[in-house]
């Protein structure tokens, strides 16, 4: 199903560029590296799983997220997926990308609508933070910007690693924590991601209605990120 819905879900401009993910082995440094690190914990079922990725790749393909990349000084990010739930069982779904135009963009949009669903459960969040913190120490390009942007429908639950201490150590090594909030049947939960989840300078909460809404909440988390 989500193989189909590929090439529907790029705008046409990008769809015919999508067919080859960008090679991740690139020289020259980038203006940020991003981790989208989203949930798809036993919470999640298979509609809102799609509503998920596809959000994250019509976001990414977007011109105002397109103009947001261009206007840096290299106009280059990296870019990755990672999907958490279970303690311990984050996993890296789409590897690292440079995205620095129109035709990279829709190659990893492609790549996220396209790669399995990891097997996960419950919300251990401080455990998606420290995989998400070591994929960036391992990323393939240097940054002066470092982020992980972290969605979800629930607080920290199971963690190894509990997540008041993971966003610490992301913090400590330069990265920012922002959170993306699917508030839902969960009124409340931005201001809890707030308190307990974002860390370093200019981090920030941006809510998602719901899973409908994602799209446009990460479009303009996105923007926001990168400029």
């Amino acid at each position: 199903m989500i193989r189909r819905r590929a090439a529907l879900l790029l705008p046409p401009a990008l769809a015919s560029h999508a067919a080859a993910p960008e090679a991740v082995a690139q020289d020259g440094a980038v203006d940020l590296l991003l981790v989208l690190a989203i949930d798809a914990s036993g919470s999640i079922d298979a509609e809102e799983f799609r509503l998920q990725r596809e959000g994250c790749a019509e976001a990414l393909t977007h011109p105002s997220v397109l103009s947001a990349i261009g206007a840096g000084p290299r106009a280059a990010i990296g870019i990755a997926l990672v999907e958490w739930g279970a303690p311990g069982g984050a996993a890296t779904v789409v590897g690292w990308h440079r995205v620095s135009g129109a035709a990279s963009a829709g190659g990893f949009a492609r790549a996220v609508v396209e790669a399995p669903r990891s097997r996960q459960s419950w919300n251990a969040i401080g455990d998606a933070l420290d995989h998400s913190a070591a994929l960036i120490a391992a990323a393939p390009w240097a940054a002066t910007e470092r982020a992980i942007d972290l969605s979800g429908d629930a607080p920290d639950m199971r963690s190894l690693n509990p997540v008041g201490i993971a966003r610490e150590a992301a913090a400590a090594q330069g990265i920012v924590v922002n959170a993306l909030a699917i508030e839902g049947g969960r009124p409340g939960l931005s201001r809890t991601y707030e308190e307990t989840l974002i860390a370093g300078d200019g981090a920030f909460v941006m809510t998602a209605e719901s899973r409908a809404d994602f799209a446009r909440a990460m479009r303009a988390k996105l923007v926001r990120e990168i400029a």
